[in-house]
């Protein structure tokens, strides 16, 4: 699996947690961009985790600031 092919399946799940339509970009922040508060992240990073059959440690999401960081964070885990 690719990065396109995460990126793809991460683009479907975040339309019902973008409640502002914000336009998500590479550089696109959670808490900042999106105004998401901790709840909301954490039924999103749920919902990844669903998608993809795999976990995000605590420690992992605290460094994921960015939507590219995420789909980067995402293949990686994929691939192991």
């Amino acid at each position: 699996m690719d990065r396109e092919d995460t990126k793809a399946r991460i683009d479907a799940l975040i339309e019902p947690f973008n409640k502002k339509n914000v336009t998500v970009g590479e550089d696109t922040t959670f808490a900042g961009d999106l105004e998401w508060d901790s709840l909301t992240v954490m039924d999103f990073v749920a919902a990844i985790e669903d998608e993809f059959d795999i976990i995000i440690s605590m420690n992992q999401q605290a460094e994921i600031e960015t939507y590219g960081q995420l789909i980067d964070s995402v293949t990686k885990l994929r691939a192991a």
